[in-house]
C-alpha cells in the first residue's frame, strides 16, 4: 500500500505513452487499453478511499524519495481528507471521458486517449504532492495535455482559445512560483507542511497571499480573470470540456485550502472581504451573463463560474464567522460546503457537458435555437438532462443542494447580506438552467433534424447512469463524504485562524 499514490499517478501516464506507441493503426487495442487503465485507476482510488483512516487529520499513504537534493526538493506524496475526494473524482470522471470518445474521435484517436490519460496522472499528482515544487511541476505539466486537446480536437476558434487559456493560467502560475521560491529561501524547505509552519510578517503574508490569489483565482476562475473559460469550453471537444469543468477548476479551490489559508492566515483574515466580494460578484453577475447565452456550452461554462463562486465564498467566510460570533463554532461549515460543492459541481457540470456532447454528435450544433422538442424523440436522454439540470439549480435530494446549502448557512452566520446575495444564485441558476431545458428539451419539435434524432446508445446510457447515481447518492447520503473530510477541515480551521505574527 505504501506506493499506492505513485501507482495512481504513473499507471495512467504509462498507459498513455503505450497508446501513443501503439499508434492509430492499432486504435482498437488503444481504446481498450485506455478504458482498462482508467477503470484500473478508479479501482485503485476506491481502494485508497476504503483504506483511509477517517479519524485523523494526518497525511496518509506517505511516500518520500529524493528528487532535486540540491534544492531540498523531494518526490513527496500523501493524502488527507481534503485531497482524497478530489483524487477519487479525477479517477471517476476520466472513465466517462474515455467511453464518450469511443466512436466520436476520428482524427488522431491514439493521441487523444493518451492526452487524457497522461493528464489524469498529472492531476492526481497535483492533489497528492506534499512538496511545493513537485506540486508546481504537476500543476504546470497538466496544462500541456489540455493545451493539445483544445488545440488539436477543438472547434474553429481553437487556436485563439488555446493560447488565451495557456497565457492566463501560465502567467498566474508564475506568481505562485515566485511566492514558493521566496518561502524556500526564507525557510530552506519546499515541504508544504514546512511552508504552512513558516513564520511570516504581515507584509510578507500580504505579498504571498496576493501572488497565490492570482494563480488560484485564474484557475477557479474568479471574476474578473474568468474570460478564458467560456472560450476554452466552447472550442474544446466534449471530453476536454468535461475534464476542464469537473477537475481543473477544482485545482484553484484546492490551492486556496492547501496554501492560501494555512500559509498566510493573517493576510487571509485581512483580505477576506476582497475574496468574498469577488465571489459574490461571480455568483450574481455571471448568473445574469448566463441568462443571455445562445450557445449551450457557453451557458454551462458561465454557470460553472457562478457555482465555483460558492467554493471561494465558503472558504473565506470563516473569518467573518469568527469575527462576528467570537467562536470557531460553525467556521468549518463553510469549508465543508466548499469541498462538497467542488465534488458536486465536478459531477453535475461534467454530466451537463456530456449531455451537450450527445446532442452535438447527432446535430452538430450547440445553438439553443436549433433544438426544441427533444423529449419527443429522445425521452431517456431528456430524463437524464432534466435530472442534471435540476441538480445544477440545487434541487434538494441532489448533490447540488448539499454544498450550496452548507455555504449559505455558513454565510448567514457571518452576515445576513452575504447569505441573501449568495441565495440569489439559486434563483438565477434556476432561471438560466430551466430556460435552457424548456428551449431544448420541451416544446414543439423545432426541425426535421431533431425529429430524426435517435435516443441514447448503450455507451451513453452507461455513462449518464453512473453520473446520475453519483449525483443522487451524494444528495441523499452526503455523510461518507463529510466524514472523510471532517478531521482535515477542523485542522485547516485551526491553521487558518491561528496567527503567525510573533
Amino acid at each position: 500500500m505504501h506506493a499506492l499514490l505513485s501507482i495512481l499517478i504513473w499507471l495512467p501516464i504509462a498507459a498513455g505513452v503505450l497508446i501513443v506507441l501503439l499508434g492509430d493503426r492499432n486504435i482498437v487495442a488503444g481504446r481498450w487499453l485506455a478504458l482498462l487503465a482508467s477503470v484500473a485507476t478508479l479501482a485503485l482510488s476506491v481502494t485508497l478511499w476504503s483504506s483511509f483512516d477517517t479519524g485523523t487529520a494526518a497525511l496518509q499513504f506517505p511516500e518520500k524519495q529524493p528528487w532535486i537534493p540540491r534544492f531540498d526538493a523531494w518526490y513527496a506524496l500523501g493524502v488527507d481528507g481534503i485531497s482524497l475526494p478530489l483524487i477519487v473524482l479525477t479517477a471517476f470522471m476520466t472513465v466517462p471521458v474515455v467511453i464518450a470518445g469511443w466512436r466520436v474521435i476520428e482524427t488522431r484517436p491514439a493521441q487523444y486517449y493518451a492526452a487524457f490519460l497522461i493528464m489524469e496522472g498529472l492531476m492526481i499528482g497535483v492533489f497528492s504532492a506534499t512538496d511545493a515544487l513537485l506540486f508546481y511541476f504537476f500543476w504546470e505539466a497538466m496544462l500541456i495535455p489540455m493545451f493539445l486537446i483544445i488545440g488539436i480536437w477543438g472547434g474553429p476558434r481553437r487556436v485563439y482559445a488555446t493560447i488565451k487559456f495557456f497565457l492566463y493560467t501560465f502567467l498566474g502560475s508564475v506568481f505562485m512560483l515566485t511566492a514558493l521560491i521566496y518561502m524556500y529561501v526564507k525557510g530552506g524547505s519546499y515541504a508544504i507542511a514546512s511552508l504552512q509552519a513558516l513564520p511570516l510578517t504581515l507584509i510578507e503574508q500580504r505579498w504571498i497571499f496576493l501572488a497565490l490569489l492570482l494563480a488560484f483565482a485564474v484557475k477557479v476562475p474568479m471574476f474578473p480573470v474568468h474570460t478564458w473559460l467560456p472560450d476554452a469550453h466552447v472550442e474544446a471537444p466534449t471530453g476536454g470540456s468535461v475534464i476542464l469543468a469537473a477537475i481543473m477548476l477544482k485545482m484553484g479551490g484546492y490551492g486556496f485550502l492547501r496554501f492560501s489559508l494555512p500559509v498566510a492566515p493573517d493576510a487571509s483574515r485581512e483580505l477576506d472581504l476582497l475574496v468574498i466580494a469577488l465571489s459574490l460578484i461571480a455568483v450574481i453577475y455571471i448568473g445574469f451573463v448566463a441568462l443571455v447565452q445562445q450557445d449551450m456550452k457557453k451557458l454551462i461554462a458561465y454557470s460553472s463560474i457562478a457555482h465555483m463562486g460558492f467554493v471561494t465564498l465558503g472558504a473565506f467566510v470563516i473569518y467573518e464567522i469568527v469575527r462576528n460570533t467570537g467562536s470557531v463554532q460553525g467556521a468549518g461549515m463553510g469549508l465543508d460546503g466548499a469541498m462538497v460543492q467542488m465534488v458536486s459541481h465536478g459531477l453535475i457540470s461534467g454530466a451537463l457537458f456530456l449531455c451537450v456532447g450527445v446532442l452535438y454528435d447527432r446535430v452538430h450544433s450547440r445553438q439553443i435555437a436549433d433544438y426544441g422538442g427533444v423529449v419527443n424523440t429522445m425521452p431517456v436522454f431528456a430524463a437524464f438532462m432534466v435530472l442534471f439540470a435540476l441538480a445544477n439549480t440545487g434541487l434538494p435530494g441532489t448533490s447540488g443542494f448539499v454544498g450550496e446549502f452548507l455555504v449559505i448557512i455558513a454565510s448567514f452566520r457571518a452576515s445576513f447580506w452575504y447569505s441573501l446575495l449568495a441565495a440569489v444564485t439559486l434563483v438565477l441558476g434556476a432561471a438560466y438552467t430551466l430556460w435552457l431545458v424548456k428551449r431544448v428539451i420541451f416544446g414543439p419539435v423545432a426541425s426535421p433534424r431533431v425529429a430524426a434524432l435517435e435516443d441514447l446508445n448503450g455507451r451513453e446510457y452507461i455513462v449518464l447512469t453512473a453520473l446520475a447515481l453519483a449525483v443522487l447518492l451524494i444528495g441523499v447520503w452526503p455523510a461518507p463524504l463529510l466524514k472523510v473530510m471532517q478531521p482535515s477541515i477542523q485542522h485547516l480551521v485551526s491553521q487558518a485562524i491561528a496567527t503567525k505574527l510573533s
